[in-house]
């Protein structure tokens, strides 16, 4: 595992905004954002669009205060919010936000709601889901050649190996690195959130709002996502720079309006 984890982590040909940290990103822009649009087309197909009309109007806005700083031209930003009840948003390839109503109490106001849009604006601008897939290629080639080179064993010591391999990859370098991704997204958002006008102490509290509103129970080191009690604690830590930024925007709005 250390040799597929260094071969992974030196082969990055980009860097992530604002972090730099060096990426593996094997897939091409352009499919990265056809593949985002046609994943889009198929949730907003699938799940009716808010009929609040006030809450979809404060998506918009957040939305695009944030996409002015997230210095991407190429996208066709589209916000959208989503009559579900789920906890829950995204951003696609290509600037397609998504956010479910279920997720709107929890944010409280345009602050807490920017906390949430920032973060997945930062997923997509940073190319994550084009560098997992490439991770998950990686090992996927590397799990090819094991099984080609151990073709001499037998078939019960073949499966042993393939499967210690396979929990490996997963506990000790797929979950890492989406953990990974998602402290970077938490990073980066919290910076644009600020350039953007809203309040970066805002961020923190969202997170201890929303581990209040309830836990999947799955410990951290099984997990796609850090705690929410240590991302309050990592973003609690970054305010400083976020504060900074904050005070040298031109256009501050606080917390925003109320949303709850």
């Amino acid at each position: 595992m250390a040799g597929t984890a260094t071969f992974l982590g030196c082969c990055g040909c980009r860097s992530a905004p604002i972090t730099g940290r060096p990426q593996l990103k094997l897939i091409p822009s352009s499919l990265e954002m056809q593949l985002g649009q046609q994943s889009f087309d198929e949730v907003v197909q699938s799940v009716p669009a808010s009929q609040n009309a006030h809450w979809q109007q404060i998506v918009s806005r957040v939305g695009q205060r944030i996409a002015a700083e997230a210095n991407q031209p190429k996208f066709q930003w589209d916000f959208r919010l989503l009559a579900d009840p789920t906890q829950n948003a995204f951003c696609l390839p290509g600037g397609k936000v998504a956010i479910y109503e279920g997720i709107i109490p929890a944010c409280q106001n345009e602050a807490g709601l920017a906390v949430v849009m920032s973060h997945e604006i930062a997923h997509a601008i940073a190319h994550h889901g084009a560098e997992r897939m490439s991770q998950q290629a990686g090992v996927s080639g590397v799990s090819t050649m094991m099984g080609w080179m151990m073709n001499d064993v037998t078939p019960a010591t073949k499966q042993l190996a393939m499967q210690a391999f396979g929990t490996g990859a997963r506990y000790g370098l797929l979950l890492p690195y989406s953990r990974k991704h998602e402290t970077e997204a938490d990073e980066i958002g919290l910076m644009l959130m600020a350039k953007a006008g809203y309040d970066p102490t805002e961020a923190p509290l969202f997170w201890g709002r929303f581990a209040q509103a309830g836990s999947s129970g799955t410990p951290e080191w099984a997990s796609t996502h850090p705690s929410d009690d240590r991302r309050a604690a990592e973003l609690t830590a970054k305010l400083p720079t976020a504060n900074s930024i904050y005070e040298s925007t031109n256009n501050r709005f606080g917390k925003g309006e109320a949303l709850v």
